[in-house]
């Protein structure tokens, strides 16, 4: 597959959807027009691509619907240079548009099959995270620790402790709480010992599992 002027008009088609479902961060928006998402679907689906729609990938998981990344990427508040630990690889498209927003990104994925497949991808593609990971998102990072910003982009039914323990004071960690269904929800961390809570609406998300590898 190829990235086209029409692909790019598609791109602009969908800013504007994110636009009137109250994304207001222009550097996210930018990044939404920027990072071709068709190329990190099955080619079988790139007619779908820049609807506002989750697909299947590999190993039963999914590509998240491109308003949830941008409202999950939005949420970060991040700024050039910020270290970001991403618990999720998945695709790797909302690991390419943290990228795209000039962050540190540290990627870790627990099925094999996609660690591998967007590892070789990512060289293909010239993206260029500080680590892509195999393992175990509830253990986190802790050798890169601290971090100014965690994404989890699959749902927990609660924080790990690991994550919050590896947040910067004033970071903030973006995660999806549930089971079936889960509330988006941004931890603060206001002092050494002390987090804010805020919840926001329901998403849907492939569950966050514990001990995988």
């Amino acid at each position: 597959m190829k990235d086209t002027f029409k692909h790019r008009g598609m791109r602009n088609h969908l800013a504007q959807i994110l636009i009137d479902k109250g994304i207001a961060d222009k550097k996210v928006l930018d990044a939404v027009r920027e990072i071709p998402r068709h190329l990190f679907m099955d080619s079988s689906f790139e007619g779908h691509a820049y609807q506002n729609k989750a697909f299947p990938i590999a190993a039963n998981q999914t590509i998240s619907h491109p308003y949830t990344v941008a409202f999950q990427t939005e949420l970060l508040q991040l700024e050039e240079g910020h270290k970001v630990l991403e618990i999720g690889t998945g695709s790797g498209y909302q690991t390419a548009i943290l990228l795209n927003l000039k962050v540190k990104v540290y990627s870790i994925e627990r099925q094999l099959e996609l660690f591998k497949k967007t590892n070789i991808f990512f060289k293909k593609m010239g993206y260029r995270p500080k680590k892509l990971i195999f393992g175990d998102g509830y253990k986190g990072l802790p050798e890169q620790a601290p971090f100014d910003r965690i994404i989890v982009t699959a749902g927990a039914p609660e924080v790990p402790k690991a994550l919050l323990s590896q947040l910067k004071v004033g970071g903030r960690l973006v995660i999806p709480i549930g089971f079936e269904e889960q509330i988006m929800t941004l931890f603060v961390r206001t002092a050494n010992m002390e987090f804010s809570k805020t919840e926001y609406g329901s998403f849907r998300f492939v569950p966050l599992l514990e001990n995988k590898n």
